[in-house]
């Protein structure tokens, strides 16, 4: 993937939800893990990274996944353009910060 690229995020609660909404989004459209953070009391949630309509594609995924689980989304994005400097703050919950080496 190459150029501007859009972020995709959403957020639910539980491990298990999240994970599979991650799976449905990276099985989706060609959208890359850019991150995850264990916000507070168990609510989760995934960063991804492409161009604007693999995003849109992967979090309209991520959201069918966690409801057909059962499970309820708290919220859910696409930031077709976002400002370079949040990239500051996505760099933080990049997987390989969060794992251990």
């Amino acid at each position: 993937m190459s150029g501007a690229r859009a972020l995709g995020l959403l957020e639910a609660f539980g491990l298990v939800y999240v994970l599979e909404a991650a799976d449905a989004m990276m099985k989706a459209a060609d959208v890359e893990l850019a991150g995850y953070e264990n916000v507070a009391s168990g609510y989760i949630s995934v960063l991804m990274e492409g161009d604007v309509a693999a995003c849109e594609a992967a979090v309209q995924a991520g959201v069918a996944a966690v409801k057909a689980m059962g499970g309820e989304v708290y919220s859910s994005v696409v930031i077709p353009s976002p400002h370079p400097d949040l990239k500051k703050v996505t760099k933080r919950y990049a997987p390989e910060k969060l794992l251990p080496q």
